[in-house]
């Protein structure tokens, strides 16, 4: 039986990435792959490869175990930047392990090891949908927020949380227990939001009431 790494990553700490586990898991077990070895990250799929863990650890774990295959559920779980996506399938392809895009069904690499030129445009393609689509997002979220500040300004209304608002440490504790644990173990805070994606001013919060 062929031994596969997973490849699931989630962008913000709210979303759960179970359930591209399951699914994933369950497909390799239809078609005979045993998964090996899972590698997920709650992190902004626009980062840099070099500040994501989870694909540092897969790339460090296939040179060492024979991985021939990664699997993932969809091409815009390896990231939203085009660039840095295409350069962890190039990685991949040059130590002879397939990218495997489920939602697609797609190999990156043939069946004798070379590279899947359809393959690769399309992903290509599909990334930059995904990058596009971001960009299309994060455009009207920004339209729909001056629309807002502006409709406050007219109508006199004062924005933003009330002033006696507190967010209670117990919330604090249960939200960002991840962190806390780094913390507590002297892992400077730069390298705790590059592992939970946490940003340095709240981690600055959180060691201030449990560090």
């Amino acid at each position: 039986m062929e031994k596969v790494a997973l490849l699931v990553r989630v962008s913000t700490d709210k979303q759960d990435y179970q359930r591209q586990i399951v699914e994933l898991t369950q497909y390799c077990s239809k078609v005979g792959w045993e998964v090996a070895e899972t590698f997920a990250n709650k992190v902004s799929g626009a980062k840099k490869n070099e500040d994501r863990e989870e694909i540092q650890s897969m790339i460090e774990y296939i040179k060492g175990n024979s991985i021939r295959r990664v699997v993932c559920l969809e091409i815009s779980r390896l990231g939203r930047n085009t660039l840095e996506a295409l350069k962890i399938i190039q990685t991949l392809n040059e130590n002879g392990v397939s990218l495997y895009v489920k939602n697609y069904n797609l190999e990156t690499l043939t069946e004798d090891g070379k590279v899947n030129p359809i393959a690769s445009l399309i992903c290509t393609i599909l990334l930059e949908i995904a990058s596009m689509e971001r960009l299309t997002i994060k455009e009207r979220m920004e339209s729909g927020r001056k629309q807002y500040i502006e409709k406050c300004r007219r109508e006199g209304i004062k924005m933003g949380r009330p002033a006696t608002y507190r967010k209670s440490e117990e919330s604090y504790k249960e939200q960002y227990q991840k962190e806390i644990s780094l913390l507590r173990k002297g892992i400077s805070l730069s390298n705790v939001s590059k592992i939970t994606g946490t940003s340095i001013n709240t981690l600055r919060k959180v060691k201030s009431l449990f560090g």
